[in-house]
């Protein structure tokens, strides 16, 4: 495991200078996931449209020290497929000597959602590659609409907060157990809070032979509504309400990395961000207690998957 002043000395495929705002998760998240790698291996790197494309790619200047392709919201996997594809044909043929490592970046919106069929396609079809889905609960890029990663109760421009309903009514896709479900050789749930905890699963689903899913809670200042300089503390709030589980499911064996010593309240994750300012108003209380029994439920779903003692400590 690499400490912290050694990554600081490898290589940066993805730079400075770039435009997401202060306190994205985004940029955090990419250096992370890219810093599992070795400074002398090639990597080839495809981008789902969002904020981490359009705040990264402005003509025409570009933070990607690497070979980058910007594809359509709902073809990544398709497209690095068809790259990884190509790269196998191209050295069986010996035209191509080096070797390459192939990693996709989409949001909830191109993941979750529009992306779905081809992310399920590639991963089904085992091509050797790595799709990263930087969760920031929403499509952020296009105006903060809900997704099906959205949480319940969250305010968003298309499940706003008001007096008729306050905001989004259904619990967010499991989209990690869908990726286990497709059962390829690792998928990974991290956040942006714990970089040992992100550099393990990459460095894990880099050294993987077949396709690697990892999900990476992502949080946006704009979307979420938080001061910015508190974007990791966010993160770690919601891992210990166990709204975020730390986890990996290696062929097919479910681990759980992380289990919270202490019962918190999801009321600690919610109360900082404005997007659920609405559920601390008098009369809320029953939605507070509504998501406060899908996050329990959740546990105690992923403690058995994990073939860990069922346990809910008192409220």
């Amino acid at each position: 495991m690499a400490t912290l002043k050694e990554l600081s000395k490898t290589k940066e495929r993805f730079v400075g200078g770039h435009r997401l705002c202060a306190g994205c998760g985004h940029g955090i998240s990419v250096r992370m996931i890219l810093n599992a790698l070795g400074d002398d291996e090639n990597v080839v790197v495809g981008c789902a449209t969002g904020c981490l494309e359009v705040a990264t790619t402005i003509y025409p200047y570009t933070s990607w020290n690497c070979s980058f392709i910007h594809n359509a919201f709902e073809n990544t996997g398709a497209t690095l497929s068809g790259v990884e594809a190509a790269y196998k044909s191209l050295k069986k043929q010996g035209k191509i000597n080096d070797d390459f490592k192939f990693v996709a970046f989409g949001g909830d919106g191109g993941t979750y959602d529009i992306g779905l069929q081809s992310l399920s396609g590639a991963m089904e079809r085992g091509h050797n590659l790595v799709y990263v889905c930087l969760d920031n609960e929403a499509y952020m890029n296009t105006g903060i609409q809900r997704s099906s990663a959205t949480p319940m109760g969250a305010d968003t421009t298309t499940s706003p907060a008001g007096k008729v309903i306050p905001g989004k009514q259904q619990p967010r896709k499991d989209l990690t157990a869908i990726m286990a479900d497709h059962k390829i050789p690792y998928v990974a749930q991290t956040a942006v809070s714990n970089w040992q905890d992100v550099h393990k699963k990459a460095t894990k689903a880099f050294e993987t032979e077949g396709p690697a899913f990892i999900n990476m809670l992502s949080p946006c200042p704009r979307g979420w509504r938080y001061d910015t300089p508190n974007i990791v503390e966010i993160a770690k709030k919601a891992v210990e309400t166990r709204f975020w589980p730390l986890f990996e499911v290696e062929n097919g064996k479910w681990k759980l990395n992380y289990k919270p010593k202490r019962y918190v309240p999801i009321e600690e994750f919610l109360k900082p961000q404005g997007r659920f300012r609405h559920l601390f108003a008098p009369g809320n209380e029953d939605l507070i207690k509504r998501i406060q029994e899908e996050v329990d439920k959740e546990w105690l779903t992923l403690l058995e998957r994990c073939g860990e003692e069922p346990e809910l400590p008192p409220r």
